[in-house]
């Protein structure tokens, strides 16, 4: 049930222009040095909203941020949904053609960059079919002849009404390319505030708490699960530029925080650290997120005296399975919520029976709470939708009790440090490399939980193999949570009659013999 104090919001800015008028002053955002009200963000969203709509945005445009965490990604992703704009954010990491194909297919009006990142936006402009504007996170009013952040924040002029309703597109969330190019979930404002209703419950948030977000905000955890709900309740956020383990429960410790979102990884990263006497005398109360090892599960409760909620989603439907303290169901993703519908069913489409491996399909109970379609690829959006239920591409099994056990990805995507990669674009990227006739990518399990991604190689005849210069090739061309870490060097890729790659069999064989780890490598600049 959405909080009384937000009751008939449509969309995330109404939320704050609620929670402006009703609590004035109270700061909502920790960032650095930076202290912003809840007022503060109201005034500065307006005035980059001005700023934007004198830089021709109306509604229904689509506006690129690329930008690492920060006050300025929160007021921008704010002002572009007081336009009526739609939210397109996108990975800082991203470069070559995995970001022109965001770009492109994003249909971006334009895009707001940090500063560092301006040569490798620039670098792909020339190739899109439309022309984009670019803005520039920077000190100064002007960089390379483009318009700063700045400039936005001091318009003048007056923002001009616009009428949003939840049922307008409101963001768009690219998921991993998992058997090609990443798609561009458009998704409807209804949805961000459901999700943040939901999430608010769950938490059990209240205006007292502090919300402490080391996840990035072109992530669909911080944004959806992260800010939304914490504006929703009148709660306030510590905002990191990145996850650092040293810092973790001093910051959690220094500025009170009671909630904390993560990613598998974090969690093992946490534990992983020598035991003090202290560790369990700290505010947390509750971290939410997924992935957590079922191994240090418990462990890491009794060790840090906090509750971990997790749940089992997609960027593209939400959160549908749910483990709650109390009422957790070890090594499963939980049970499935009321408000969704799920099946498990055979590559034949037949219903699977309990403790069968099946790929899970889900429709929802609740209208407008789903993604309304990936943007530019109408047949990928009917592909998903067959059967008019929701294809997740992931093979569960049912427990007697009703959990759900996740089983394995029928698609591809390899999950690494809490990113979704596709192996689709590491293979595109690597076969760019000259020596390399054909490769195949997998993921491997990792001593951190979730996998570090295992690229196999098959050399053209005559080509050597350098690690340096492979590592070098793939940092150029792809963001740096898709660079490999292991490299296997094979005469030929276990092939199907049909000259698919079976990819089954890589990953059981996993780093076999002979296989290069270029983790060594990896602190090294050249």
């Amino acid at each position: 049930m959405v909080p009384p104090t937000v009751a008939n919001c449509q969309t995330p800015q109404d939320i704050l222009r609620r929670q402006a008028e009703r609590l004035g002053d109270k700061p909502f955002l920790f960032c650095g040095d930076q202290e912003l009200s809840f007022v503060d963000l109201d005034r500065l969203s307006d005035q980059i909203a001005a700023g934007l709509q004198q830089r021709g945005i109306e509604k229904h445009d689509f506006v690129a941020v690329m930008m690492g965490n920060s006050a300025d990604f929160v007021t921008t992703w704010l002002a572009i949904a007081k336009c009526g704009a739609v939210f397109v954010p996108i990975n800082t990491e991203q470069r070559g053609m995995v970001l022109r194909h965001i770009l492109e297919y994003s249909r971006c009006r334009l895009i707001v960059a940090e500063a560092s990142l301006l040569e490798r936006v620039e670098a792909e402009l020339s190739s899109l079919s439309r022309p984009v504007d670019v803005v520039v996170r920077a000190r100064n009013d002007e960089v390379q002849g483009r318009p700063s952040l700045i400039s936005l924040q001091q318009c003048s002029a007056k923002l001009g009404a616009v009428s949003v309703s939840r049922l307008d597109p409101g963001v768009i969330m690219f998921t991993s390319g998992t058997t090609g190019p990443s798609k561009g979930s458009l998704k409807p404002h209804h949805e961000a505030i459901y999700i943040a209703d939901f999430v608010t419950q769950t938490v059990g948030y209240t205006p007292e708490d502090r919300l402490y977000l080391t996840l990035p905000l072109f992530h669909g955890n911080a944004h959806g699960l992260g800010l939304v709900p914490a504006m929703m309740a009148g709660a306030s956020v510590v905002l990191e530029e990145k996850f650092s383990a040293s810092k973790f429960w001093s910051q959690v410790r220094r500025y009170g925080c009671t909630v904390a979102n993560y990613v598998g990884s974090v969690i093992s990263i946490l534990a992983k650290a020598a035991p003090l006497p202290d560790d369990g005398d700290n505010p947390l109360r509750v971290m939410w997120g997924s992935g957590a090892p079922a191994s240090l599960f418990e462990e890491f409760e009794q060790r840090f005296k906090v509750s971990l909620i997790e749940g089992y989603g997609m960027t593209e439907i939400g959160i549908l399975l749910l483990n709650l303290p109390g009422n957790h169901y070890s090594g499963t993703c939980g049970v499935v919520r009321d408000d969704y519908e799920v099946k498990l069913v055979n590559d034949a489409g037949e219903h699977c029976a309990v403790g069968e491996t099946g790929e899970l399909l889900v429709r929802p109970r609740v209208p407008n709470v789903m993604m309304l379609e990936y943007v530019g690829m109408p047949e990928k959006t009917v592909e998903a939708w067959r059967d008019l239920w929701f294809h997740t591409g992931d093979y569960l099994a049912q427990e007697p009790d009703g959990s759900f056990r996740f089983v394995d990805r029928k698609k591809d995507a390899i999950r690494r440090r809490g990113e979704n990669v596709s192996s689709y674009e590491v293979e595109a990227a690597v076969s760019l490399y000259a020596p390399v006739l054909e490769c195949a990518a997998v993921g491997v399990p990792s001593e951190l939980g979730e996998e570090e991604i295992l690229v196999c190689l098959v050399l053209r005849p005559g080509a050597s193999f350098s690690e340096q210069e492979f590592l070098s090739h793939c940092r150029n061309h792809m963001a740096s949570f898709m660079v490999p870490r292991y490299v296997r060097l094979m005469e030929r890729l276990p092939k199907t009659a049909t000259q698919r790659v079976e990819k089954y069999r890589l990953r059981s064989e996993g780093k076999a013999a002979g296989t290069h780890d270029l983790f060594p490598l990896f602190n090294r600049k050249n």
